[in-house]
């Protein structure tokens, strides 16, 4: 029996454009991300260094490109979060059949810059549909890391077996499956997560 549900952001409920910043390096003089900048951003998102050190860092690698320009193109990879899936989580929240919990990687800026393309009002409907709400550099926690799943876990008295986690990074369902969470590796552009309903019954069918 599912009690819980624990559910991702970005591509679950907002929509992104990840390749936005890929699109841009070029115009800053850069030809990819390295495997140190990836560092980097993975430090950034369990909050290990602030924004104003984030921002430097990418600029003494894209001299190119000014702060400004560097904060507009990160933030610009949010796009819309479409009010049918507001409605369904508060929905889902006021039937109380289930716990719900948001786990996402995000950042400092990314966060405020949420709540200004939403609207506050609409960006804490979000948030107080939810029993918890983990953000990574918050939590200084990041999926897959196993860790951030056993903290959650702990955290909330949850139980795997009754725990259903909503992610569209396959790498991050399959490391909550190792630890007997069952998944739905939400397929962007093909799947919705109003769909989750449904996709609840399949896997309580297949077991």
């Amino acid at each position: 029996m599912i009690k819980n549900i624990i559910l991702d952001f970005g591509d679950v409920f907002i929509n992104l454009d990840k390749e936005v910043v890929f699109r841009e390096i070029p115009k800053w003089g850069g030809t990819g991300f390295t495997t140190d900048l990836w560092a980097l951003n993975e430090t950034y998102e369990v909050g290990g260094i602030s924004s104003e050190e984030f921002v430097r860092e990418l600029q003494s690698a894209f001299p190119k490109a000014s702060a400004d320009e560097i904060i507009a193109t990160w933030n610009a990879m949010l796009l819309d979060f479409p009010e049918e899936r507001l409605e369904f989580i508060e929905n889902l929240a006021q039937e109380n059949h289930f716990r719900l919990f948001l786990l996402s990687n995000t950042n400092a800026l990314h966060i405020p810059h949420v709540e200004q393309l939403m609207g506050t009002q609409r960006y804490l409907r979000f948030k107080n549909s939810f029993e918890q709400f983990y953000l990574s550099h918050e939590i200084h926690l990041r999926k897959p890391n196993a860790e951030i799943f056993h903290f959650v876990l702990e955290e909330n008295g949850l139980l795997a077996n009754e725990t259903f986690f909503v992610d569209d990074t396959q790498e991050n369902t399959e490391a909550a499956q190792k630890l007997g969470i069952r998944t739905w590796n939400l397929q962007v552009g093909q799947e919705d997560i109003l769909q989750l309903k449904s996709k609840l019954k399949d896997v309580l069918s297949s077991t």
